[in-house]
């Protein structure tokens, strides 16, 4: 187990290190922040001196060994467009990311397992045939179209909910919702066929014919054996919350990392979208590290050599 741990951390920081490099190739080729910053009718001699200032007329070896070191510190440089620290900026808009992410977990893990689980039981039946409908809802469903619409019914028709902003609980009910609906209906699906698999295995058999009660039989040895592909799933889905809620920080206007990313990329503000981009990616390799990890501690079965 330990060199597994060691292997994988190995690859980790191999991957990490390769987001770096494409990251910042990429936003070195997507335009000339000189430009950005003094506007296109400055003169040349105006651009040079602000790429000069701002380190750009060095050559990209140079300019990646700079950014590796402050990566290495902790840091991503200044934001071209305030002046304050990418970190700090960063670090500012993650508490509210984090807190909808983790609403959107809880009910990624709440709703979608019970839901998974009685879709299995009741197999073929009515309440089967919602729970599966409701689930391919939630994956075909661009979320940016739910949002529009939920914004429109519980904001402008019926006036119940806040739909701009972060405050009290209410604020939290609609982007929290969105959020999460594409994971519960992976989760459920995920459960429901790891479920079916589980049922139909011959202990499961084994121990009905024992006259075990089947309330006992689906929570004790199950759910125990389907809960396993869950816990991945479940990781991953912390990861994607943290990332993917660009598009409803933006229409619920939330002040969060999706929200500072946009900004940053409409401003070509190279620093604070390095800082984003190389915080989405670590989450991501993290919880797939960690994931490996606790899917060996929770199936013994599995061995890693």
């Amino acid at each position: 187990m330990q060199r597994f741990i060691l292997r994988r951390t190995g690859q980790a920081v191999f991957t990490m290190f390769l987001l770096s490099l494409v990251v910042f190739l990429a936003v070195h080729v997507t335009g000339d922040p000189g430009i950005e910053l003094v506007g296109r009718q400055a003169g040349s001699e105006e651009i040079a001196q602000v790429r000069k200032n701002l380190g750009l007329d060095q050559p990209l070896l140079v300019q990646y060994g700079r950014f590796m070191k402050n990566i290495s510190q902790g840091e991503f440089g200044n934001s071209w467009m305030t002046g304050r620290s990418a970190r700090d900026m960063l670090l500012q808009r993650f508490p509210a990311t984090l807190q909808l992410a983790g609403i959107g977990l809880a009910l990624t893990v709440g709703v979608g397992v019970p839901l998974g689980i009685l879709s299995a039981v009741k197999r073929d039946t009515f309440l089967d045939l919602f729970v599966k409908f409701f689930a391919v809802l939630g994956i075909a469903v661009p979320s940016f179209w739910i949002a529009i619409m939920l914004v429109l019914l519980f904001g402008a028709i019926l006036g119940w909910l806040p739909t701009y902003g972060r405050g009290g609980p209410s604020h939290y009910i609609l982007p929290a919702f969105v959020l999460g609906w594409g994971g519960i209906a992976g989760m459920l699906r995920l459960v429901r066929s790891s479920m079916l698999d589980v049922l139909d295995s011959e202990y499961v058999k084994f121990a009905r014919v024992k006259g075990l009660s089947e309330r006992k039989v689906i929570y004790k040895h199950a759910l125990k054996n389907a809960v396993i592909p869950a816990l991945t799933y479940g990781g991953l889905a912390l990861a994607w919350l943290i990332n993917g809620s660009v598009v409803v920080e933006v229409v619920f206007a939330w002040p969060g990392v999706g929200q500072l990313a946009l900004e940053a990329v409409q401003r070509r503000d190279h620093a604070v979208i390095e800082a984003t981009v190389l915080a989405a990616g670590l989450t991501f390799i993290l919880m797939a590290l960690l994931v490996d990890i606790l899917y060996a501690y929770a199936n013994p079965r599995i061995r890693y050599e």
